[in-house]
Parts: structure tokens; C-alpha cells; sequence
């Protein structure tokens, strides 16, 4: 068959990576760049194809299927529109809007034209979380009762001297780490209806946290908890043990998340899972069957690159779609409003 023929918008670190598995796919074609940096035009000629500064400019000068927004938050909502209104496919990259009234503009947009996007949370398309959920939703955990995570890690000081934005409110690890995990509580465990949170400045005495402390509630009832903090020297973070960016150091004894269930528990990423052999018969006091749950290791970016090209070509419909992307947005901005204000914040759809 003919190759989706791919523009990447952006080509920043993260816009870079999509136009390398675009370049690889077996079904889609990198055929452009766009960015008005003179930075970009190294990255396009290294990829040998062209650069245009706009996506008017694209749009005018070749035939593209679909285009990967790698761009600043800012310009998510615009430029996605303007795709939509050219009648080809979308990637937009998290978060899907700067704000939640922004998004929503999209949504509706998207509702009513029938629109092809997909956001660009990656780790959805993770074979490990994939496996996670499968075990999940068969009930081998029985009743999803308690959820305990983690994202922890330590960020260098040349991380906020490169980019001193990131010491301002809105910088932190809440809106710029949490979405992520935002997303992957929400693929395993069902909508959050309501969140709690302490946040802190104490370590590096910001204008923004570094630390947070977060609880959770479910739809279906379950709570969680949730430990975030960009100061934290622990290894207790997805990007450290899940092996999946190998730029990051791995910890294979180390897990981010534990989902206790009433029949049993499943620790992510090492996929450790302990269940009673006899749900009827659990207690404390009898031991688990104790085992690790079977996986394949695939690159994340490489199958959301094939699952686009799906949904450009009307072959599949979007596993993360943009109310998915908003309702990651507003738990993340309710997180935010916790830690500001010392009260429970609830969701739509809180009972």
C-alpha cells in the first residue's frame, strides 16, 4: 500500500523522535518539517526532506495525510484546527491545550467534523501498562480498592538555570510531570472524581513546588495516593524503571505503581503480582501465589507512530482521544487548585 505521508510540526527533542519513527514505520513516510526556527533546517536536511516555516505554507506547496504537532502547548489548539479545517489527521502532543476552555474549543471541533486526532500520550500505548490493564479488566486483582504511586526523581539545577520559567508557578512538576501520570492512573484504574493535595517549596524555595503529596478518589471508589517531586534522589519514577527512554539510568527491583485489588496486587513496571489461590479463602494470614506477569518490551513512539498512521487512514479510532486529553488536563489543573487552596477539589462526574 501507499505510505501515510507524515509532516512533524516542531522539532524540538520531542518532535525529532516522531520524525525518526515516521521515518522508520512500514506504513508511514516522514515528507516535511515545519518550524520557523533556522535551528530546524539541520533537522530537516538531516532527515532530507523539506522545511517549510508554517503549516500554511505546507499546506500550499505538497499533499500530507497527517501531521504530528510538536509545537509549544500555545499553539496546540490553533494549529490543530487549522488541520482539521484542511480535512488531514492529527497528533497533538500533551498536553492537548494550554488550558481547559482551549481545549474544549478543539473537542467541539472534533465533534462536529469528525476529525481524526489522537493525543499524544505515549505511554498509553506502552505494551507494559497495555498488559497492566489487561489484568485489570479481567478482574484477576477482583475489586480495585487501593492505588499507590510514585513519581520521584531528582532534577539537576542546570535544568531550571537552562529554563528559569520552570521556577514560576506553572513550572512544577504538577503541570508539567503529573499529566503523564494523570493519564496512566486513569487507563488503569478508571476516572478520577476528586483530589487532595500538599504541595512544597521547602528544598529549593521556588516560587514553585517541587514536592507534592496527593490523594485520589475513583469513580468506582477506590483511593489513591499519589508522591511527586523533581528534588527527590529515589529511583521510584516511570522514566527510571520502565527501560522505555533509555536515556535514563533503569532500576529493574523498582516499581512506580501497586494496585491492590481484593483478591490480589500488581506492582508497575516489574509486572510482580501476588494473588490468593482461593479469593473465597483470603486473610492476611494465608500466603500468595507470587509470580511475574508475562510482557513484551516494545518502543511506545514507534507503536503510537503506527496506530496514527491507523486512525489517519480511518483503520482504527483514536486510544486517546481529545475529551480523554482534556479530562487528563483538568485532574492535572484540580491538583493544582488542591495544593493552592488546602481543599478537596472534585471532577465532573463526582458522585
Amino acid at each position: 500500500m501507499d505510505r501515510t505521508r507524515i509532516a512533524v510540526a516542531g522539532a524540538g527533542l520531542i518532535g525529532v523522535a516522531h520524525m525518526a519513527r515516521a521515518q522508520a514505520s512500514p506504513t508511514c513516510a516522514l515528507v516535511a518539517v515545519v518550524d520557523p526556527a533556522p535551528a530546524a533546517r539541520m533537522a530537516a536536511e538531516r532527515a532530507g526532506v523539506p522545511l517549510y516555516p508554517t503549516l500554511d505554507a505546507l499546506f500550499a506547496a505538497t499533499k500530507v495525510d497527517g501531521v504530528v504537532l510538536a509545537t509549544p502547548n500555545r499553539c496546540h489548539v490553533e494549529q490543530a484546527l487549522r488541520c482539521i479545517d484542511e480535512g488531514v489527521g492529527v497528533l497533538v502532543e500533551k498536553p492537548v491545550a494550554d488550558t481547559v476552555e482551549e481545549g474544549e474549543r478543539l473537542a467541539a471541533a472534533v465533534a462536529s467534523d469528525g476529525a481524526r486526532v489522537l493525543v499524544g500520550h505515549h505511554r498509553t500505548h506502552n505494551p507494559i501498562l497495555v498488559r497492566a490493564k489487561a489484568l485489570i479488566d479481567e478482574g484477576r486483582l477482583g475489586r480495585i480498592v487501593a492505588v499507590m504511586g510514585s513519581a520521584v526523581f531528582f532534577k539537576p539545577d542546570h535544568y531550571f538555570e537552562d529554563g528559569p520559567w520552570r521556577r514560576e508557578p506553572g513550572g512544577g512538576p504538577i503541570l508539567i510531570n503529573m499529566i503523564h501520570e494523570v493519564n496512566t492512573l486513569r487507563m488503569l484504574c478508571g476516572e478520577i472524581v476528586a483530589v487532595q493535595a500538599f504541595a512544597s517549596n521547602a528544598v529549593r524555595g521556588h516560587p514553585v513546588e517541587d514536592t507534592v503529596a496527593i490523594n485520589l478518589r475513583f469513580a468506582s471508589g477506590a483511593l489513591g495516593t499519589f508522591m511527586l517531586s523533581d528534588t527527590a534522589a529515589c529511583a521510584r519514577s516511570w522514566e527510571q524503571t520502565s527501560r522505555e527512554n533509555e536515556a535514563y539510568p533503569s532500576y529493574g527491583d523498582e516499581d512506580c505503581y501497586v494496585i491492590a485489588g481484593t483478591r490480589g496486587s500488581l506492582s508497575v513496571p516489574t509486572m510482580r503480582i501476588k494473588l490468593y489461590a482461593n479469593a473465597d479463602d483470603a486473610s492476611w494470614w494465608k500466603p500468595f501465589d507470587v509470580g511475574i506477569a508475562d510482557v513484551l518490551r516494545e518502543d511506545p513512539l514507534t507503536l503510537q507512530m503506527e496506530h496514527f498512521g491507523a486512525v489517519v487512514r480511518g483503520e482504527a479510532a483514536p486510544r486517546v482521544t481529545v475529551r480523554d486529553g482534556l479530562a487528563n488536563l483538568r485532574v492535572t489543573e484540580a491538583i493544582a487548585e488542591a495544593a493552592r487552596t488546602g481543599s478537596a477539589v472534585e471532577l465532573p462526574g463526582a458522585r
